[in-house]
């Protein structure tokens, strides 16, 4: 197989390694695949994440058009955040990636010295 010499043979990867390329999209994508979810829920179930970090990951999955935040008139308000048509779908990325990965996926670092 040769190497991909172009760029432009593949344009509208970038959308997906955009998405892919934020270090919580996933845990948070994964999260919300179970359905929606209000924020401090989000936060107890990823565990790790800081609450300035989920912020920000909200908001790009919200502009990428993967998340939706829906904000319900309640006193306090609350917000619930998930998966838009497109998030759902692009779970079918992750499945791929995943299916790939057991294949020909090798341990690039290693957990022990």
């Amino acid at each position: 197989m040769e190497p991909i010499q172009n760029t432009q043979a593949f344009p509208n990867i970038c959308n997906a390694l955009i998405i892919l390329s934020s270090k919580w999209a996933f845990p948070v994508m994964a999260e919300l695949s179970n359905g929606p979810m209000r924020f401090k829920q989000l936060q107890r179930s990823t565990k790790v994440i800081t609450t300035q970090s989920l912020t920000d990951t909200l908001r790009m999955l919200e502009k990428a058009g993967v998340v939706n935040r829906e904000v319900f008139p309640t006193v306090p308000v609350t917000v619930e955040y998930s998966l838009t048509e497109s998030g759902i779908e692009f779970k079918t990325v992750l499945n791929e990636m995943d299916n790939w990965a057991t294949k020909w996926g090798k341990p690039v670092l290693s957990t022990s010295n």
